[in-house]
C-alpha cells in the first residue's frame, strides 16, 4: 500500500510540475482564448503529457486559422467544445518540437520513408505544403497517434485520427493509421519516440 500510493503521489508531482512549469498566452485576451487556456490547462492537468512536451511556451491567438509549431507553439479555438481534438493538437504541434531536434536521425528516417512511399501528396489537403513537409509529417502525426493511444485510449485516438483524415492532411492520417507498425520500426530505429515511463519497447501494433 505504502508503494502504491508513493506512485499515486510521484504521478499527481509530475503532471502538476508540467503544468506549471508551460506558459499560456493570450494574442487577443478574448473570452474563447481565455476558455481555451482553461480548458488545455485542465487537460494538461488530467493527462500525463508530460514527455510530450517539448516547448512550454504556448500562445492561443483565435486569429490564427492554422495552428503551428514555430516561432511559438500557437493554438486557435477551434477545438473549444471538443477536449481530444485540442489535446491532439497539442501534442501534434509539439511533436514539431521534438522531432527536429536530432536533424541527422530525422533525415534517416524521411529517407526510409522516400523509399516506403516513393510517391507523396505535394499539397494540402491530402499533404502538407510541399514534399518535404509531407514526409515530415508522417513522423510527427505518427507521434501524435501514438500521445493519442497513451493519453486517451485505442479507442478514441482512432476516432480522432479517423477525423483529421477527412479535415487536413488527410492522406499522412490514412497512411499512418493503416502502416502505423512500419512507420513505427522507422521511428525506433532512428530513436525518434520521446522517452516516458509509460513508453513501450517497441512499434504501435496493427
Amino acid at each position: 500500500m505504502a508503494k502504491f500510493l508513493l506512485l499515486i503521489s510521484l504521478l499527481f508531482c509530475s503532471t502538476v510540475h508540467a503544468e506549471d512549469e508551460i506558459k499560456i498566452r493570450l494574442m487577443n485576451g478574448t473570452k474563447a482564448e481565455q476558455q481555451t487556456k482553461e480548458q488545455l490547462e485542465r487537460l494538461i492537468k488530467t493527462h500525463e503529457v508530460t514527455k510530450w512536451i517539448i516547448t512550454k511556451s504556448i500562445l492561443i491567438d483565435e486569429k490564427t486559422d492554422i495552428p503551428h509549431s514555430h516561432p511559438v507553439l500557437t493554438l486557435n479555438v477551434r477545438h473549444l467544445k471538443d477536449d481530444e481534438l485540442l489535446l491532439s493538437t497539442f501534442v501534434h504541434e509539439q511533436m514539431h518540437w521534438f522531432v527536429i531536434q536530432d536533424q541527422r536521425n530525422l533525415a534517416a528516417a524521411i529517407k526510409e520513408f522516400h523509399v516506403m512511399f516513393p510517391t507523396v501528396p505535394l499539397k494540402l489537403p491530402e499533404g502538407a505544403r510541399d514534399e518535404s513537409s509531407t514526409y515530415l509529417h508522417i513522423a510527427v502525426v505518427y507521434l501524435e497517434y501514438r500521445a493519442a493511444r497513451e493519453l486517451l485510449g485505442e479507442l478514441k485516438a482512432k476516432q480522432v485520427m479517423n477525423f483529421w483524415a477527412t479535415d487536413h492532411y488527410t492522406w499522412i492520417y490514412k497512411t499512418v493509421l493503416e502502416r502505423a507498425p512500419d512507420i513505427g520500426r522507422i521511428m525506433f530505429k532512428h530513436k525518434l519516440i520521446p522517452f516516458g515511463p509509460s513508453n513501450s519497447s517497441r512499434p504501435l501494433p496493427q
